[in-house]
C-alpha cells in the first residue's frame, strides 16, 4: 500500500440510504474538511474533537454539495491513529461521490482497499489478528458469528497467542544460555523438562485449532438437505422454513429436478438448506435421473438430512432403503402433511427402523419450531454451543498455527532424541516466528497485502 498522505473514501455500503459517510485520515484530514465545511452555527470557530458539527459541504466555488454533520477525531485517539474526519451526508450515491471528489480535489487521495485498517495496524492501534477480526465482523453471516469476531477484535486470540509465546520465550532464553555458554556452570532446562514444556505449548496451540474447527459452523454455515420421495412436500417444507415462497410446488411428480440452496438462520447458526429432487424409480427422462443422482450426492455430503415422508401415505420400500443408508446421528425423519388423516401404522413402521419421527405440517406450520430446534441440535453435535469467550482462529491463522504445532512437536521429538541445543533452538525460533506472524509482528508484506486487499475500500 502507498505510504503517507491523506486518504479518503466512502465508508458506507453502495446504494441509496438515509445516511452516507465520507471518511478522511491523515495529516491534512482536518484542514481539507474545514476548507469545505460551513457551519450552521453562528460564531463557529472550528472543529472540536469528538463532537458533531452541523452545516453545509461546499465545492471550490462555494456551491452547496450537501448538508450534514462533520466529526473530527484527532490522532492518536482515532481508529487509524491519525487525524480522522467523517462527513455524514445524505445517502445518495451522487451526493457521496460529489463530496468525495471534493476531498480529492483539495489534496486527499483515494484510499486503497483496507487502507484505513492497515494504518490502524501500522500505527499500533490493532494487531494483525484484530485487524482481520474487523473484516470478519463485517462479513459475519449471523449474530453468533459476529460475536465470535468481536471476541477476536477485543484481543482474546492475541492474548492466547501471547501466553504461548511468553512460555516459548522463556525456553528461548534458557536455550540461548546453553548454546552461548556451553562450558559455563549456567542453569538451563534439561532435555526432559524442555520436552515437557514444549508439549504443553503444543497442547495450547491444539486447543486454539480445536476452536477454529468449532467456529467453522458459525462462520461458513452447515449443510442440511431436504430429501425424500416425490410429492412428500419437501419444497413446501422449504418454503415454510424460510417463511416465503422460494420453491415451486406442484402435485405433479418430479417438479423439482435440480436443487435449490437457501440460507437459514437458526438462532445464530447459519444453515445452507438445500431442497433436492424427489426420489422415485422409473424417472421419466435423463434430466430427472440426473437430479436424483445429485440428491443422493447431497445426502452423502450433508451434516444433516431432513428425510421427508408423506404422513398420509404408507411407508414406501424406497424410503426404507434411503433411511438405511443414513446414519441416525445426522438424519431426521420428518412426517409432513400431518394436517391430513394419518396413514395407519406409519409411525410404527418408522419406529421399527429405529428412527424417531417428527410430525410437521408445512401448510399450517405445526411442528416447525420443534423441527428447527432438533435440526440445530443435530448440526451442532456433541460440542453444542460455542464458548462465549472462545478465541476462534480463521483459516489463515489456523494454517499458521498448524505449522507452529508441527515445529513444536518436532522440537519435543528432537529433545527426546538428545539433539544439540543449537538445532533445538532453530526449531523453537521457527515456532515463535510463526506465532508472531498471526499477530503481525513478523508477517511478510505479501501476507499483509493479501489480507488487507480483501477489505472494503472505506474500512
Amino acid at each position: 500500500m502507498r505510504a503517507g498522505g491523506t486518504i479518503a473514501a466512502i465508508a458506507t455500503a453502495p446504494g441509496q440510504g438515509a445516511v452516507g459517510i465520507v471518511r478522511l485520515s491523515g495529516p491534512q484530514a482536518r484542514a481539507i474538511a474545514a476548507a469545505m465545511f460551513r457551519s450552521a452555527r453562528p460564531g463557529f470557530t472550528g472543529f472540536k474533537p469528538y463532537r458533531l458539527h452541523y452545516g453545509d459541504f461546499l465545492d471550490a466555488a462555494d456551491r452547496v454539495l450537501d448538508s450534514g454533520l462533520a466529526a473530527f477525531m484527532p490522532g492518536p485517539g482515532s481508529y487509524t491513529g491519525e487525524d480522522v474526519v467523517e462527513l455524514f451526508c445524505h445517502g445518495g450515491p451522487a451526493l457521496l461521490r460529489a463530496v468525495l471528489e471534493e476531498t480529492l480535489a483539495r489534496g486527499a487521495r483515494m484510499a486503497e482497499a483496507g487502507e484505513f485498517t492497515y494504518r490502524a495496524f501500522r500505527g499500533g492501534r490493532l494487531d494483525l489478528a484484530q485487524a482481520e477480526a474487523v473484516a470478519e465482523t463485517i462479513a459475519a453471516p449471523t449474530r453468533r458469528a459476529a460475536q465470535l469476531a468481536q471476541m477476536k477484535l477485543s484481543g482474546v486470540l492475541s492474548r492466547r497467542i501471547g501466553e504461548v509465546r511468553a512460555r516459548l520465550d522463556a525456553l528461548r532464553a534458557q536455550l540461548c544460555l546453553a548454546v552461548d555458554f556451553p562450558d559455563e556452570d549456567v542453569e538451563h532446562l534439561p532435555p526432559d523438562l524442555l520436552r515437557g514444556e514444549t508439549l504443553a505449548a503444543a497442547g495450547a496451540v491444539s486447543g486454539l485449532l480445536a476452536a477454529a474447527d468449532r467456529a467453522r459452523a458459525w462462520r461458513e454455515g452447515l449443510l442440511a438437505v431436504l430429501a425424500g420421495r416425490v410429492n412428500a412436500g419437501k419444497s413446501s417444507l422449504l418454503n415454510a422454513l424460510l417463511g416465503r415462497r422460494r420453491a415451486l410446488v406442484s402435485a405433479a411428480p418430479g417438479t423439482t429436478r435440480d436443487y435449490l440452496e437457501e440460507p437459514l438462520d437458526l438462532d445464530g447458526l447459519l444453515v445452507r438448506l438445500v431442497d433436492t429432487a424427489g426420489l422415485r424409480r422409473g424417472a421419466d427422462d435423463g434430466v430427472e435421473a440426473a437430479g436424483q443422482a445429485l440428491s443422493r450426492e447431497f445426502m452423502d455430503r450433508a451434516e444433516a438430512v431432513l428425510y421427508v415422508i408423506d404422513a398420509a401415505r404408507p411407508l414406501h420400500a424406497q424410503d426404507c432403503e434411503a433411511l438405511a443408508a443414513l446414519t441416525p446421528e445426522r438424519a431426521l425423519v420428518v412426517l409432513n402433511k400431518c394436517d391430513l388423516p394419518p396413514a395407519e401404522g406409519l409411525e410404527a413402521a418408522v419406529a421399527g427402523l429405529g428412527r424417531e419421527a417428527l410430525r410437521v405440517s408445512a401448510k399450517t406450520g405445526e411442528g416447525l419450531e420443534a423441527l428447527c430446534a432438533r435440526l440445530r441440535a443435530v448440526l451442532l453435535g456433541p460440542g453444542g454451543e460455542p464458548d462465549p469467550d472462545e478465541a476462534a482462529p480463521n483459516l489463515r491463522q489456523a494454517a499458521v498455527l498448524g505449522e507452529a504445532r508441527a515445529e513444536l512437536l518436532a522440537l519435543a521429538g528432537d529433545a527426546a532424541a538428545g539433539m544439540p541445543y543449537d538445532i533445538l533452538g532453530s526449531r523453537l525460533e521457527a515456532a515463535c516466528r510463526l506465532l508472531a506472524e498471526i499477530t503481525g509482528e513478523s508477517a511478510p508484506d505479501d501476507i499483509l497485502d493479501a489480507i488487507f486487499s480483501r477489505f472494503c475500500i472505506g474500512k
